[in-house]
């Protein structure tokens, strides 16, 4: 087996980081049109003349439209996680972690509210979800393992796991509903405390 030729090495490194320039360019450039118009805006030849492309250039950067929105949920997620992360990291308190932690989705939720909602907006002809997408959305839930267990530690791990879905769901359904434009605003301080008082009383309910 020979070494790879430097100039071929260098050709390749060359388009490695072009491709990567041109995804990252691509990624920015939806971003910004679900930020302004919505998921249900993102026209493959408007993206591509956007990053300054080809049409059939768009499917050099990604397989087709289903891959770059599974892409562009994955990037919100990520930032969602981090900030999870975060709000996990205010207390050790298990009612307080959770309550930082849904507080922390919400403001996230209202602080990105297009790439938030293009999460669940998101229409795909392939419902089958790739494997790194899956365990992106899965990986959400792992900031709710220590304070569930602490509240309930003689339930089993799938208990604790659906309590915790469920009480993610009913976070996500005052999110949803409150950030609704259609309906009757409600003030964010009025939201948040919402969301503590729906925490706390589910808690005070599974810990009892």
């Amino acid at each position: 087996m020979t070494d790879t030729p430097p100039a071929s090495a260098a050709k390749s490194s060359t388009i490695s980081r072009r491709r990567e320039a041109q995804f990252e360019a691509l990624m920015e450039a939806a971003e910004k049109r679900i930020v302004a118009e919505g998921v249900g805006a993102l026209k493959a030849r408007d993206l591509a003349g956007d990053i300054g492309i080809a049409l059939g250039g768009l499917y050099n950067i990604v397989a087709d439209m289903d891959d770059l929105m599974l892409r562009l949920a994955q990037r919100t997620m990520g930032r969602l996680d981090a900030a999870l992360e975060a709000g996990a990291t205010v207390t050790d308190e298990p009612v307080a972690q959770l309550q930082a932690i849904a507080l922390a989705y919400y403001d996230f939720a209202r602080q990105n509210l297009q790439l938030w909602r293009a999460l669940f907006e998101m229409r795909l002809k392939n419902p089958d979800l790739p494997e790194w997408n899956v365990a992106a959305q899965l990986g959400l839930f792992r900031h709710m393992n220590g304070p569930m267990a602490r509240l309930m530690p003689d339930k089993s791990e799938m208990e604790r796991t659906l309590v915790a879905r469920t009480l993610f769901a009913a976070v996500h359904g005052i999110a949803v509903i409150g950030l609704e434009e259609r309906l009757i605003a409600v003030p964010p301080q009025a939201l948040a405390a919402q969301i503590r008082w729906l925490v706390r009383a589910a808690c005070k309910d599974v810990a009892s």
